[in-house]
């Protein structure tokens, strides 16, 4: 008996082991930290021509100021603000202070959409109108009569799928910022909240009205910008049964530590967001009331959930949720994503929608192609990239391991060449 039970332990014990083995074989990466950029092959110097560049935007008056963070491998070597939080009240900008990101929120919906995917929740091929019945029936613009705003419809050739939606070819717009001003009308005479609001409407209200105004074309013709990603944000309450801005929470943001990422700002964080500003006789003031109130994360109902423009976050938070991409769907022992889901992600899905199509789109970001690479300034082939509204920009470069995230806050302004060089900057200075 006490041989039989020896043997038994033993086992135990070789399993047990094996086990461990298996499920730790793979080591977990380390939360964003900081290091000197020679320790991972980038030069201190060649870095400073960001400082040069954003320091004489903000003595030429192009910009108020900004946020910079550059990172490699998973260290950050470079995290510097420059300029005016607020220039009215004299206001300095602070590393840690909070952003609205605007349509950086579209990567992180689209990272929510794609982990139920991994769940077995829904094909990325299934119509949306399986899950929010009042997207049947679909039409697309015909004729419009510009005295009214009255038109003239004709049934859609295909159905709006999922993954028409995470990249831009579902054939809904935007309101207020579309090109088609006919949209703006359309959007606007129907009530259909674009962005950001103050007012109390939830975002299942907002998507079952968008969902009975025409598209711009049949879905899969042709990348058009889109409101499609507030469209997901109402798909993942209804997928996982949780409310959006929960699921985001719990799943994606205290997971990863992000944890000044959220829609709305406690009462706590006020002081720590920047104002949205404009120029009014070469002077910067606060952006006034518009379609949208700039003040949204902390006044208002705080109820609207817009997945593809609602985010507040800071240039860290941002960096580590992009971090999690470069090490393959990790963070810290946390997994969200596997491997061959971010590989798909990354994959530029236009040419698997329409041969047609010019864009280069995976299921979450915009991606450099192989032209844009050769033509100099823009990163590797395969980099990562977006931006937003108010003006901030990142970029995720896989072959390299760089990460560059830049924030400011402005809008109507003429001049700011600022993002543009930006990129070009933080690759130079590679230096190994």
């Amino acid at each position: 008996m006490k041989k039989l039970l020896c043997i038994v332990f033993a086992s135990f014990l070789f399993v047990s082991c094996f086990k461990s083995k298996n499920e730790t074989q793979t080591k977990p990466s380390e939360i964003l930290s900081e290091a000197q950029a020679k320790a991972v092959g980038m030069s201190d110097f060649r870095l400073s021509y960001i400082d040069t560049m954003l320091n004489k935007a903000v003595t030429d008056n192009i910009i108020p100021g900004a946020v910079v963070l550059v990172s490699r491998h998973g260290k950050i070597v470079y995290h510097k603000a420059f300029g005016m939080a607020d220039n009215t009240s004299k206001k300095k900008l602070q590393e840690s202070d909070i952003f609205r990101i605007a349509s950086q929120s579209k990567a992180i919906t689209s990272t929510a959409v794609m982990m139920l995917w991994e769940e077995g929740k829904f094909n990325l091929d299934d119509p949306i109108s399986k899950y929010i019945p009042e997207f049947k029936d679909e039409q697309v613009l015909d004729t419009f009569n510009e005295s009214d705003s009255s038109y003239v419809t004709k049934p859609s050739k295909k159905q709006i799928t999922i993954r028409n939606l995470l990249t831009h070819t579902s054939g809904i717009g935007y309101g207020v910022i579309d090109g088609d001003h006919r949209f703006n009308k359309l959007y606007n005479k129907a009530g259909i909240i674009d962005l950001f609001t103050t007012k109390d409407i939830s975002i299942e209200d907002n998507i079952k009205k968008l969902a009975k105004l025409p598209l711009h074309h049949n879905p899969g013709e042709k990348f058009t910008y889109s409101e499609g990603l507030d469209v997901l944000g109402y798909f993942i309450e209804i997928v996982s049964g949780i409310p959006f801005d929960e699921f985001l929470k719990t799943r994606i943001f205290e997971p990863l530590g992000m944890h000044d990422t959220q829609f709305y700002l406690s009462e706590s964080k006020y002081n720590r967001l920047v104002c949205v500003q404009t120029k009014e006789d070469d002077k910067w003031i606060k952006y006034p009331v518009t379609f949208y109130d700039t003040d949204y994360p902390i006044k208002g109902a705080k109820r609207f959930f817009s997945g593809g423009a609602g985010l507040t976050s800071t240039a860290k938070d941002y960096a580590t949720f992009l971090q999690m991409y470069l090490n393959k769907g990790e963070l810290n022992g946390n997994r969200l994503l596997s491997r061959t889901t971010v590989e798909t992600i990354l994959t530029n899905q236009i040419p698997y929608i329409s041969e047609a199509i010019e864009a280069v789109h995976g299921l979450a970001f915009g991606l450099v192609d192989k032209k844009t690479h050769d033509l100099g300034g823009a990163a590797s082939e395969g980099t990562f990239v977006w931006g937003g509204y108010f003006n901030t920009t990142y970029f995720a470069d896989p072959k390299e391991g760089v990460i560059g995230v830049l924030l400011k806050q402005t809008q109507r302004i003429n001049g700011d060449d600022t993002s543009n060089k930006f990129r070009k900057l933080v690759m130079q200075s590679v230096n190994d």
